[in-house]
C-alpha cells in the first residue's frame, strides 16, 4: 500500500532555508510535498498552504520579533505546527511547545530531525526533538503546564490511562497528548523520560510529586 502523500507548507524569509528544506523533502522515502509560502503568512491561509497537513514557521519573520501571535492564531485554529527557528534558548522553545506547537527545532538541526518532525506532526503527535544546542541560559527543570502536571500526578497513581481519562472527564487521546507533552519539554532541557519509570523519576527529582504519595497510592 502507498503511504498517503503528506503537505507541509513552509513559512520562511530566508530562501535558502526553504531550498534546503524542499531538498530535503523531495529526498525523503516516501516524499513530502513543500508547498513555498517565503515570507508571506497569508499563504498559510490561502491556495495550496492552506491545505497543508503541517506549517513549518519560522518565529522571527520580522528581525528581533519572534511572533508568538501568529504561533497561537494557527495552533487555535486547529492547525498542525512545527518551529524551525534560530533561537537556541530552551525558554523559547518550551514556550512554543506550551502555546501547541508539535515540535521545536532550531536551525542547526537538519533532516534527521526535521522530516521526522513533520511526520509526526501529520499525525497529530508531538516530535521530541535534542535540546537546543548552545543554550547556556537553559533551566534543567521544565515548565510542564498545570493541566500536564495533574495528568501525570493522575498517571503515576492509576494502572491504566483509562482510569486517567475516567477519573479526569477527559478522553485517553487527551492523556497520551498531555503525557507525551511532558517527555517532550523533558528531552528539551536534556533529561529524556521515554519510559514511565524515567518520568516517575523526574517527578520526584522536581517535586511534582512525592515519595510518600506514590506510596500512598500503590496501597
Amino acid at each position: 500500500m502507498t503511504a498517503e502523500l503528506i503537505t507541509a507548507v513552509i513559512v520562511d524569509d530566508h530562501a535558502a532555508i526553504a531550498a534546503g528544506v524542499r531538498y530535503w523533502c523531495e529526498q525523503a522515502d516516501p516524499p513530502i510535498a513543500l508547498v513555498d509560502a517565503g515570507a508571506r503568512l497569508a499563504d498559510i491561509w490561502t491556495g495550496p498552504g492552506a491545505a497543508a497537513d503541517v506549517v513549518i514557521i519560522d518565529l522571527e519573520l520580522v528581525p528581533g520579533k519572534p511572533d508568538f501571535g501568529e504561533l497561537r492564531g494557527l495552533v487555535n485554529s486547529g492547525r498542525r505546527v512545527v518551529v524551525y527557528s534560530h533561537h537556541t534558548d530552551n525558554a523559547t522553545a518550551i514556550k512554543c511547545l506550551d502555546l501547541g506547537a508539535l515540535a521545536y527545532l532550531t536551525k542547526r538541526e537538519g533532516p534527521e530531525h526535521l522530516i521526522p518532525a513533520i511526520r509526526a506532526a501529520a499525525r497529530g503527535m508531538p516530535y521530541p526533538a535534542p535540546p537546543p544546542s548552545g543554550a547556556d541560559d537553559a533551566p534543567s527543570r521544565p515548565r510542564l503546564s498545570p493541566r500536564e502536571v495533574e495528568v501525570l500526578r493522575a498517571w503515576f497513581a492509576s494502572m491504566s490511562k483509562e482510569l486517567v481519562a475516567a477519573k479526569l472527564h477527559i478522553t485517553v487521546k487527551t492523556v497520551d497528548t498531555h503525557i507525551t507533552r511532558a517527555r517532550v519539554k523533558y528531552a528539551n532541557v536534556g533529561r529524556a523520560a521515554r519510559t514511565k519509570s524515567d518520568l516517575v523519576t523526574r517527578a520526584l527529582d522536581d517535586g511534582v510529586i512525592t515519595l510518600t504519595e506514590l506510596n500512598q497510592a500503590a496501597l
